[in-house]
C-alpha cells in the first residue's frame, strides 16, 4: 500500500453503544429539545393559571371594604381559661330533626328555638313541634332567608308570650300556645337613617314594657355574617323599642358586630357581646349615665356570641370561635391586613372559607367585672359545634348552635 493510501485511510475509533438515542441539541443554545418542550408547557400552564388570577386581583372588585382596626393579644389559655373536655360531656338532642338551634328559651319544662329553616319550634319531651313560621316558603337554602325568615334570640315575657328577634323580618311576639305571632318591629326599615338589616337578640325588661334588642348590620345580612366579620364596620346599634307607645329609638351606635344582649338585674344597663372585638360591652339604657357605654370585659380568648344569665349570678357567654393562645388566630392576623382580606373574598365563597375555621366551641361563666370563674371546652367540636348560646334551666346547660344539626344538653354537676 503507497503512502497515498495511508494518508486517507480512516481510522476506526471505539464507540459507546447504549440504548438512548442521541439527543438533539439546538446549536445556538445547546439547550436540549425536551428542555425546550418543558420549559413552554411550563410557561403555558403558568399562563392558565395566573392570567386569571391576575385578572381577579386587579380586575374584579372585592364585595367587601374592611377596615384595619387593632385586637390585643390574646390572653394566655391558662387558669380559668385553660382547654378542658368538659363539653364533650354533652349529650345531643334532636339529632337530625333541628338545624341551627340559635337560641333556646324555656316556660317550665317545655322548651322553645327558631331554627335555620325559618321556623319557631316547641319542644315537649322527645317531640319536637313547629309552632309557628313568622315568614313564607320556600326555605331550601340561606338566599330564601329573606323571605322565609331567620328566628334567632328568643325570650320569655312576664305575661308569658315568647319575644323572637328575626333577622330579617323583625321582632314579634308570638303565643307560645297558639303559635299566633305579632309584629312589632318591621326587619329592614330604616332608623336614623339606616336599615335594620340584621336584628341579632333581643332582652326584655321584667314588666315588658322595654324591649332591646341588636341590630348587627345596617349593611349585611345575617346570610353574610363572615363577610360582616371581616368587613369589621362599625355600623352595629343597639335599639329600644317601647311596647306601650310603640316607640323606636337608636341607644348606642357605631359598635363592630353587636351580637348577644342581656340586662343586667337594675334594668338599667345591658351587656352586648361585641364580636369583632372580642369584648363584652356595658350600654346604659335608663338612670343618670344612659346614653354612655364602658367595657364589661375586654380581649376574650374568643368571639363572643349570645350572653345568658347563670344560676350563680353571673352570666353564660358562648363562643363559637377562639383565638388560641399560644396557637394562631387567623381572624387576629387577619385584622390589620386588609388586602388579605379583599383577595380572599375575591378567591372564595364564605361557605368555602367557613370550612377553615377551627370547630374549637367555648363557653365560660363570667361575673362582675367579666372575672372567668369557670370554663367549658370542646376544642375540636366533635360533640358541641358552633356553640351560640348556652342557657341554664334546673342544673343543666342546654346549648344553642347557629349551624348544626341538634341542641346539646350538659350536666352542670362536676362541669
Amino acid at each position: 500500500m503507497n503512502e497515498a493510501g495511508l494518508r486517507f485511510r480512516r481510522l476506526n475509533r471505539p464507540q459507546v453503544i447504549t440504548d438512548e438515542l442521541p439527543e438533539r441539541r439546538d446549536k445556538r443554545t445547546g439547550s436540549t429539545y425536551s428542555g425546550k418542550v418543558f420549559q413552554v408547557t411550563l410557561l403555558s400552564l403558568g399562563g392558565v393559571v395566573f392570567l386569571p388570577l391576575l385578572f381577579i386581583i386587579l380586575i374584579l372588585e372585592s364585595p367587601i371594604h374592611p377596615e384595619v382596626f387593632s385586637l390585643k393579644e390574646p390572653p394566655p389559655m391558662k387558669g380559668c381559661w385553660e382547654p378542658n373536655l368538659r363539653l364533650r360531656d354533652a349529650v345531643r338532642l334532636f339529632e337530625d330533626q333541628i338545624l341551627g338551634p340559635e337560641s333556646i328559651a324555656n316556660i317550665g319544662d317545655v322548651f322553645f328555638s327558631g331554627t335555620a329553616d325559618g321556623r319557631i319550634v316547641k319542644l315537649v319531651g322527645r317531640r319536637m313541634l313547629t309552632l309557628a313560621r313568622l315568614g313564607r316558603p320556600p326555605c331550601g337554602s340561606s338566599e330564601d332567608e329573606s323571605t322565609c325568615g331567620r328566628p334567632l334570640g328568643i325570650r320569655v315575657g312576664p305575661n308569658g308570650t315568647l319575644f323572637v328577634a328575626d333577622a330579617y323580618l323583625g321582632l314579634f311576639e308570638v303565643d307560645p300556645t297558639t303559635g299566633e305571632a305579632t309584629r312589632l318591629v318591621e326587619g329592614g326599615q330604616e332608623v336614623a337613617g339606616r336599615k335594620l338589616a340584621f336584628i341579632n337578640d333581643v332582652a326584655v325588661t321584667t314588666d315588658g314594657k322595654k324591649l332591646y334588642f341588636t341590630c348587627s348590620s345596617s349593611r349585611w345580612q345575617r346570610k353574610d355574617y363572615l363577610k360582616l366579620i371581616m368587613e369589621a364596620t362599625a355600623d352595629g346599634r343597639v335599639m329600644e323599642f317601647d311596647t306601650e307607645t310603640r316607640e323606636l329609638a337608636v341607644v348606642m351606635e357605631n359598635l363592630r358586630f353587636p351580637n348577644g344582649i342581656q340586662l343586667l338585674p337594675d334594668e338599667e344597663s345591658v351587656l352586648v357581646a361585641e364580636t369583632t372585638m372580642a369584648r363584652i360591652r356595658r350600654v346604659h339604657v335608663a338612670g343618670l349615665n344612659k346614653g354612655g357605654m364602658d367595657t364589661f370585659v375586654d380581649n376574650l380568648p374568643g368571639f363572643p356570641d349570645n350572653i345568658r344569665p347563670s344560676s350563680s349570678g353571673g352570666y353564660w357567654v358562648a363562643m363559637s370561635a377562639v383565638r388560641p393562645n399560644p396557637g394562631f388566630s387567623m381572624l387576629d392576623f387577619l385584622s390589620q391586613r386588609p388586602w388579605i382580606k379583599k383577595l380572599l373574598f375575591k378567591l372564595f365563597s364564605q361557605d368555602v372559607l367557613m370550612k377553615f375555621v377551627p370547630r374549637y366551641s367555648l363557653v365560660a361563666e363570667l361575673h362582675d367585672g367579666g372575672v372567668c370563674t369557670r370554663s367549658l371546652h370542646d376544642p375540636s367540636g366533635l360533640v358541641a359545634a358552633h356553640v351560640s348560646e348556652a342557657h341554664e334551666h334546673h342544673g343543666s346547660l342546654y346549648l344553642g348552635s347557629f349551624r348544626s344539626p341538634y341542641l346539646a344538653k350538659l350536666d352542670l354537676e362536676g362541669a
